[in-house]
C-alpha cells in the first residue's frame, strides 16, 4: 500500500516540473519574439539609410555633371522635393528644360518612390510609389559661393537623436524630431580662372 502513495506523489511533483520547464520556455520564446521585432526594426532603418546615400551621391553627381548651372539646383528647406512636394507633378521629366529641371525633377520622382510600385505609381502625389523611405524628403542650399549642401531626410520607425539644427531639410515635418533621419553632403564646385 505505501508503494501507490509514493507513486501519487512522485507523479505530482513530475506534473510541476513540467509546468515550470513551460514557463520558462514561454520566457525564453517571448524573449525572442522581442529581439526578432528589435532586429526587424534595424534591418529596415538600415535600408532606409543605404537608400538615402544612394539618393544623396545621385543629386551629388548630376550638380558635378552640371557643374556651369549648379546654382539652378537649389532647392529651399522649406519646401522641400519628395513626399508630399507638388513641383514637379510631370510623369516624364525628360520634357523639361534646363537640365537642372530635368535633374530635379527625377530626383523628386525617386525620393518619392518612383523606381519601385504597388499598382500605378502617382509621381504627383507619390501613391503606390514604395521604392523610397518613408516621407522622404530633400533639399539643396548654397552656403556659400560655389558650394552645395545636400540634404536627405526621412521618417524613422524608432526615436533617436534629432539631426543638429544645421540640418534643417524637413524640420518638424515629422512630428518629433526624434523620428527625422538625415544624411548630407557638401560639395564644392571649383572655380576655374
Amino acid at each position: 500500500m505505501s508503494t501507490g502513495c509514493n507513486y501519487r506523489r512522485s507523479g505530482g511533483f513530475t506534473m510541476i516540473e513540467v509546468l515550470v520547464t513551460l514557463v520558462i520556455l514561454l520566457l525564453g520564446l517571448l524573449g525572442l519574439v522581442g529581439l526578432q521585432s528589435r532586429a526587424q526594426i534595424g534591418e529596415t532603418e538600415s535600408y532606409q539609410r543605404a537608400q538615402a546615400l544612394v539618393l544623396l551621391r545621385d543629386m551629388a553627381d548630376r550638380i558635378n555633371a552640371n557643374r556651369g548651372n549648379a546654382a539652378s539646383y537649389a532647392v529651399a528647406v522649406t519646401a522641400p522635393l519628395g513626399s508630399a512636394a507638388t513641383t514637379y507633378t510631370a510623369t516624364d521629366c525628360s520634357t523639361l528644360s534646363p537640365m537642372a529641371q530635368v535633374d530635379l525633377c527625377q530626383w523628386d520622382h525617386a525620393l518619392k518612390g518612383a523606381a519601385e510600385a504597388t499598382g500605378s505609381c502617382n509621381v504627383a502625389t507619390g501613391a503606390n510609389c514604395v521604392g523610397a523611405m518613408i516621407g522622404a524628403r530633400g533639399c539643396i542650399t548654397s552656403p556659400a559661393a560655389n558650394q552645395y549642401l545636400i540634404q536627405v531626410v526621412w521618417q524613422g520607425l524608432a526615436p533617436s537623436a534629432a539631426p543638429p539644427t544645421s540640418v534643417a531639410c524637413g524640420a518638424g515635418l515629422f512630428g518629433n524630431d526624434t523620428q527625422r533621419r538625415a544624411v548630407t553632403t557638401m560639395i564644392q564646385i571649383g572655380v576655374l580662372s
